[in-house]
């Protein structure tokens, strides 16, 4: 990054630097971030704790520990990876296919953000899935 990390806030978005909570004021606001190795998160991409209920939930949620500073980015990388094949295995040839190769090259080279951004485009198609079968097996039962 030779510009450094832009920030585009709406008024009173709050964002996380460094485990420390700031608010926007009452405008729209850019920001570029110049420090390399800060840790920031806008409120808006975290997912807490208690949501992460499925499979592309918790490596999302494992990817925004090491954008926080709170798990090592080895160990991440170490645990990510595997689950990220697993997932590409789960969903098949065609289903997220681009997006979770994506997620594979950006965790290899540490850009856990970008992992997070490409999970979120695969959530919504997991959530999909879990509730077609969840439908279809309440089908089964009756």
């Amino acid at each position: 990054m030779t510009g450094g990390l832009v920030l585009r806030l709406r008024p009173h978005e709050k964002f996380l630097v460094n485990g420390v909570v700031i608010e926007n004021g009452d405008r729209r606001v850019r920001l570029r971030v110049k420090t390399q190795d800060a840790h920031i998160l806008r409120i808006r991409d975290a997912l807490h704790p208690d949501e992460a209920t499925t499979p592309a939930k918790r490596l999302y949620y494992a990817a925004q520990l090491v954008v926080t500073g709170e798990a090592d980015a080895e160990q991440a990388k170490a645990e990510i990876l595997p689950a990220l094949d697993a997932l590409r295995e789960a969903f098949g040839e065609k289903l997220c296919r681009a997006e979770l190769d994506q997620a594979v090259q950006d965790a290899r080279a540490g850009k856990f953000y970008n992992v997070m951004r490409q999970l979120s485009r695969v959530i919504p198609q997991e959530e999909a899935l879990l509730a077609a079968a969840n439908a279809r097996a309440g089908a089964v039962r009756q």
